[in-house]
């Protein structure tokens, strides 16, 4: 089932973009949203907006690359998650 791949997916990585999420899977971004809504409610990941992906306010930024996904679920097993490399333009948030 693609949602279990796509919580693995989210468990390794830790942090990834709608866009990175839909691209991975070769499934257009709202199809891919709509099965990250199932593992928001089940509180195992949440979601962050960003203003802009380069910084700028003139919202011209695709939505699915400043929309971030986070795992959440602190009962994971996973000892060690692979952070991303931050966005071009974006200061590092850790």
């Amino acid at each position: 089932m693609i949602l279990a791949k796509i919580k693995r997916y989210l468990q390794q990585r830790g942090q990834v973009s709608l866009a990175d999420i839909a691209l991975h899977f070769d499934t257009p971004p709202d199809a891919v949203r709509g099965m990250l809504e199932t593992l928001l409610r089940k509180g195992l990941i949440r979601r962050q907006l960003l203003d802009s992906a380069c910084g700028s306010s003139c919202c011209k930024c695709d939505s699915a690359t400043t929309e971030l996904y986070e795992w959440a679920d602190s009962g994971s097993s996973n000892a060690h998650v692979a952070r991303p490399l931050p966005m071009p333009g974006m200061p590092d948030r850790q």
